[in-house]
């Protein structure tokens, strides 16, 4: 009796040293996750990079200097090196924040990073929230009535945001509610006026001017941004509804789904009490996806509509063979795609308590 007593609680004294070591497990394996993604983006990036019939010193000296500038240029960025020993260098220089400098803007690419990020995550938080608010409830109702009229009028305004490019519906947007109506502001941020009024804390504009009570400029900034968010959202909103639609109707042929209108729930209780809940795992993915797609995929809304953030400076980047920048914004991008999978990771233990168990 004492003997058992005693291995139980020796048992007892061992379990939290178990759980440390399960939890160094996890946070071991989760830090060589992460490096592993990280070498690997910047790699394929980088090699692409050197593949590319770019040429980083014509970009740097131009295509007039003489040969002994141009040689010195080549010597000075390493590229009599072996490409591996040119990776490595720049792997070293990225882990102490060295972008490299920006040929387009002769800033450093960081700075410039730092500067454009936050009117692309700005544009795509915005957009995103449109995306769900509308798109999830859109997606529930399409399947709780699925061939239904409804259904069909959702499916349909899906099927159009699928379909229709996003730089003609910016353009017509532009055309409509801009040229014609008046009722938007028209492109870029802010109106010139109001252009460093206000002082940059976060560098998200709507912030900004919050802080400082100053709602005219946020007014005026929200202007700005209502239409190409709105036309991201939208079509960021159809592909949260079709998805939302795809998982619900799975979700209603389950049993535990008749059981709970056996029970006495009404039809719309049971989807949304008892259905509902069991799509929020893979919901939380779409999500997670459609908004790191929004925050680098951005590239034609922000042309159109001459928003200042990142997919338009890698694009001009890109056109000028600026290749410090297109780098920097590339790894920057996939950078934002391992965030926002953590982030989910974490999300999916709060949405389903079967996971913070495992």
């Amino acid at each position: 009796m004492s003997e058992s007593a005693e291995g139980g609680s020796v048992a007892v004294r061992q379990n939290p040293g178990r759980q440390a070591a399960k939890l160094a497990s996890r946070v071991g394996s989760f830090v060589l996750t992460l490096a592993a993604t990280f070498v690997g983006l910047t790699a394929v990036t980088f090699f692409i990079s050197r593949l590319t019939n770019i040429d980083p010193v014509l970009a740097i000296v131009g295509d007039k200097a003489t040969s002994a500038a141009y040689d010195n240029a080549y010597l000075a960025l390493g590229l009599d090196k072996p490409l591996i020993v040119q990776y490595f260098i720049y792997l070293m220089r990225l882990l102490t924040g060295d972008f490299g400098r920006s040929v387009l803007t002769s800033q450093p690419v960081l700075a410039d990073l730092l500067r454009v990020f936050p009117a692309t995550f700005e544009l795509a938080t915005i957009a995103i929230i449109i995306g769900v608010v509308v798109g999830v409830p859109a997606g529930v109702i399409a399947g709780a009535t699925k061939g239904r009229w409804p259904d069909q009028v959702i499916r349909v305004v899906g099927l159009f945001g699928y379909s229709v490019p996003v730089f003609w519906l910016g353009l017509i947007g532009l055309f409509v509610f801009y040229g014609k109506l008046g009722w938007v502001a028209g492109t870029g941020r802010l109106d010139v006026f109001y252009q460093g009024v206000v002082t940059q804390r976060t560098g998200v504009i709507l912030i900004d001017a919050a802080l400082e009570g100053n709602w005219e400029i946020v007014g005026n900034a929200f202007s700005h941004l209502i239409l190409p968010a709105g036309i991201l959202g939208y079509f960021s909103l159809a592909y949260v509804a079709r998805m939302t639609r795809s998982f619900m109707i799975d979700q209603l042929s389950q049993e535990y789904f008749t059981a709970a209108r056996i029970k006495g729930n009404s039809y719309w209780r049971a989807v949304w009490r008892h259905a509902f809940p069991n799509i929020m795992v893979p919901l939380i993915t779409v999500i997670g996806l459609s908004y790191a797609s929004l925050l680098e995929g951005a590239v034609l809304t922000e042309t159109v509509f001459a928003w200042p953030g990142l997919g338009l400076y890698i694009t001009r980047a890109l056109f000028n063979s600026d290749m410090n920048a297109v780098l920097g914004g590339t790894v920057l991008v996939g950078a934002v795609f391992i965030t926002i999978n953590l982030v989910s990771d974490l999300l999916y233990k709060l949405a389903d308590p079967r996971l913070r168990a495992s």
